[in-house]
Order: structure tokens, then sequence, then C-alpha cells
């Protein structure tokens, strides 16, 4: 059977209306997750949403990107919740409701509006989603830095606080929103970060299309106040590729109402420039080598390989949870290193013949050549050293993540996407050498690399968690702070029951935006270009 091949990639623009109120004196604080399913009632988060505070009626600004398949039933789940705090799990929020569907079905009808619901034919009672659905065909972006001065004075006893809102005029003669940016406090002549659209979302590619830009003051605790507008078209933001464009911030009521009326203040497009924005497809068919290499932690935690109880004990089936994640990530990897030889590294253990402690010894025992022949070498590998090695300690991870990255660091110097390198360590539980091991994730993530982190067993994970960059960006000890993220950690316990692909797909989720990333923050583009668009 062939793969399913990828038709077309879909963006997904999600509103609601009329949420449940969970807050006790100010409204919900709502956020979207899209989860697909992976089989056996079992789902994988894709995306999320930006929350939107005290709203009711959010119009969420980002847009969820999702693979269309043809011939797969693509099935999804928008949950709507109402956030309180700032972990990334949404297990302590308040579910406001969701809705189950197939991605065929938002596709094929382009726009959906249901009712949520508390469970599959439980309606939530009140609130609904609205989910439209635009193929991406176009790989450009633009690139916009704004700033606005003499803004009007919104707040009793403070300046403003202005953001921006970006609009495109839908089929319908309706406003979409298509960008927001970040709020700036007590400001009259705010300046926002530089900021990237899709030239689809922002246009629909079109550069005479109407675009509608307002401004608006961000109360915390009712709806935001609209300082002014204008509209105008991406051809005449694109002027600002030669000089600053100045607009005219309107508020149509006061401009009615005052005979001298100028304005509420004036936007100031600095730059704008349109630029292509390659995929992970464009680095991969463009030539870029995905380099796989496996650590593996032989730590005395793991109890006796000899004993039932060990987590490298040996099932009758000849496997164990190490082999499954070995099996399940390798599978997917290997097809896109061509000459499918991975260095497999063990750490932890004392090793032969004079048993000393080692935290980067090769599972061949050959320093020279740590190399395995493809997915079943490795596994072959790791079956012959289990027996000549004494599990011990302590569990760093610093002396693997520091090898990878100085060969990172080789391929890095030739400036070109020819290279991209994923560590996939599996572990049992507690780090040891935390400190080191953040310092090195910081150092590495200014290189072509990402690691992954497999958990096995019951432990507390709690570290891992921490090292994985979803709560916000780590930092070394000494304060520096990651370029990008480029841990994912998976605990293999929420997979057991789950089919193997199922892990795979979680494990090497974020992979491909990381190595976009990479290449993205130096400005290099695949080794050979792909045709344009």
């Amino acid at each position: 059977m062939m793969a399913a091949q990828c038709v077309t990639k879909v963006e997904l623009s999600i509103s609601c209306n009329n949420l449940i109120d969970k807050d006790v004196g100010s409204k919900s604080d709502p956020l979207c997750v899209l989860l697909q399913s992976v089989g056996d009632d079992k789902w994988t988060e894709l995306d999320r949403t930006e929350r939107i505070k005290n709203c009711q009626d959010p119009e969420f600004s980002k847009k969820l990107l999702i693979d269309y398949y043809f011939e797969k039933v693509q099935n999804l789940k928008f949950g709507v919740y109402d956030i309180d705090n700032k972990s990334v799990d949404l297990g302590d929020d308040d579910y406001l409701g969701g809705l189950e569907c197939s991605l065929g079905q938002v596709v094929s009808s382009k726009k959906i509006t249901r009712p949520l619901q508390l469970k599959k034919g439980k309606p939530a009672g009140k609130g609904t989603i609205t989910i439209t659905a635009e193929e991406i065909k176009d790989n450009r972006v633009i690139v916009l830095e704004i700033e606005a001065q003499g803004l009007d004075k919104k707040d009793l006893f403070g300046k403003s606080d202005p953001f921006l809102e970006f609009f495109k005029q839908g089929e319908d003669g309706k406003w979409q929103l298509v960008h927001r940016t970040e709020v700036i406090k007590n400001n009259l002549n705010p300046s926002w970060k530089k900021f990237t659209v899709s030239l689809q979302t922002f246009c629909s590619s079109d550069m005479n299309k109407p675009i509608k830009v307002a401004c608006y003051d961000k109360d915390e605790d009712t709806s935001s106040d609209m300082i002014g507008e204008f509209t105008c078209t991406s051809a005449q933001l694109l002027e600002a590729q030669n000089h600053v464009v100045t607009f005219d911030c309107i508020h149509p009521e006061k401009k009615q109402k005052k005979k001298n009326y100028k304005n509420s203040g004036v936007v100031k497009i600095k730059s704008c420039k349109i630029e292509a924005d390659y995929s992970f497809l464009d680095y991969v068919m463009g030539g870029c080598q995905i380099n796989f290499t496996v650590g593996i932690d032989f730590t005395g935690s793991n109890g006796d390989p000899r004993s039932p109880d060990s987590l490298h004990y040996m099932s009758k089936d000849g496997l164990n949870q190490y082999l499954s994640a070995i099996w399940s990530v390798g599978m997917v990897v290997q097809d896109y290193d061509t000459d499918k030889f991975f260095p497999a590294f063990g750490f932890g253990a004392q090793i032969p013949p004079n048993y000393q402690v080692s935290h980067e010894f090769p599972l061949n025992f050959n320093p020279s050549s740590p190399f395995c022949q493809g997915v079943q070498g490795i596994v072959e590998a790791y079956r012959s050293a289990l027996p000549q090695v004494r599990l011990y300690g302590p569990t760093n991870f610093s002396p693997i993540i520091n090898h990878v990255a100085r060969i990172a660091s080789d391929a890095a110097q030739q400036r070109n996407a020819s290279q991209y390198f994923v560590l996939l360590i599996i572990t049992d539980g507690e780090i040891t050498d935390l400190d080191q091991t953040r310092q090195s994730i910081v150092s590495a993530s200014r290189l072509p690399m990402s690691i992954i982190i497999v958990g096995v067993g019951e432990a507390d994970f709690k570290a891992m968690e921490f090292l994985d960059g979803d709560n916000g960006v780590l930092k070394s000890l000494t304060g520096e702070a990651a370029a990008r993220d480029i841990v994912q950690f998976v605990p293999f316990r929420d997979f057991a029951k789950a089919p193997k692909e199922a892990l795979a797909q979680s494990v090497l989720a974020e992979v491909p935006n990381q190595l976009v990333s990479y290449f993205k923050m130096l400005n290099i583009p695949p080794v050979n270009l792909p045709p344009t668009k």
C-alpha cells in the first residue's frame, strides 16, 4: 500500500459566539485547540490559537494549519477552553464546549457554523463555533514593520494601550481578521514588533484586495475602544519597500461630528516586503538530509535487565519500551536519510573491558565508527550491548547532546541547508545534570538540530517537561535564552495502548517546524530551490 500523499495545506480560521461565562465578575478567556484522531479514540494535538482575554465572541487571529489528505478520513476535534493560568496543560482549565467533524466536511463546505457540544451529541447549552477553510497555494509571506504617532488618548488615568487588527474582505463582503499585533501599554506613539503573515492569509495573494487596518485601545475589563481605522491594499503597503508610507487613522463617528477633524493619529508603514516562505518539504526535497542519532539510558534505576520488572527486560516477543520507541520513531526518520547509517550511544553504564562509567559509549563498542545500519542495526547493537554492560549512573544528558552538537556545529559552518540532526534520547527518569543539560540545549538551539526525549516507565518527568520549552523560553543558569524551541518530550506510557504510528506522530510533530525555524533564522534557502509556486 502506498503512503498517503498530502494533497494540499489547509488554513483554518476559528471564531466563536456567545460562549458560556465561567469567570466570576468577568468574561471567559477563551482559546481553541485542534486535535486529530490517531484511532482507538485517542487524539493528538496539532495546534492551538492564542488566548483572548474577557471575550464571549472571540475571533482568533492565529490560523491553524493542517495537511489535507484526500484519501484519508481526518477526524478533527475543536475544543474551546477558558484559560486561567500559564500552564500548557488544559486539564485544569474550564471546557466551554467543542465540535467533532472531519476535515473533508470543513473543506467541502468552506465554512461551517455549529453549536458547541460538551460531549458528542450533548449540547453545551450555549455558544457556537465557526470554522472557515482556505487552501494554501502560495509560499510567500508579507513582512511588516509598523509604528503610529499622535494617537488619541483613550484612558482616563493614562494614555492608550494600542494594538492593530488587519482584516481582508471575504467573498461575501464581510471583513475577516487576518492578524492582530501585540498591545503596547500606555503609549500614544507605539512601535510594534516586526511580523510575518502568509500572503494568502493576508490578502488571498491579491495585491489589490481591500485591507482594513483598525487601531484599538486595549481595555482589560470591557471591550476595546476604537482609536481609528483606514483601508488600503497590499500594493499600497508595499510602497514602503522604498520609503515610509503614512495613513491617517480615522474614527468614523468623530469625523461625522467634528468639522475640523483631521485624524486620531497616523499609522506609519516603516517597511513592507514580500519573501518566499519555504516549507519542510521544500528543504527535504531540496536535498536536506536528516541525520538520526539515538541515546539509550543504561542507568541502574531501570532495574536488572534479567528481571521482568526491568524496563530493559525483553518480553517473549523480543521487545521492551526502549525497543518500541526506537522502532516507531526510527522507521519514520530513516526515510529522510539516504545512507541509513545511524550513530547509536548508551549512557550511565559501566562498560567493558575496564567497567568504567561512560555517558556516551557507542552501542557497538566501536568509538571510531559508532554507526548502525538502519533501525534494525540499532536494535541489534542494543540487544548485543545489554548483557555486556553493567547498569550504573548517574543520568547525565549533556555529554550526548554535546556530542551531536559538535557534529551539527561542523555542518553549520557550511551555511547551507544540506544537513539537520535529530537526537532521540530514551530515558527512564530523573536527570542528574539538569543545569549542564540546560546549557547544552540553549547552545544547541543555535545549531541545525532537534532533541526528542521519550520517557519510559512510570517516573515523575517534571524535569523533562521543563526542558521542553512549551511553558516559555528555556534559559541557561546564566540567563541566556534558547534561540528557538528544539526539545520535544513525550512519556511513552501515554501511548502504551495506542497504534505504533501514534507515538511517532506525536514525537516527530515539532521536528518539521524546528528544522524550518533554524534555516529561516539564518535566512538559508533550500540547497536546490523549489520551482516557484
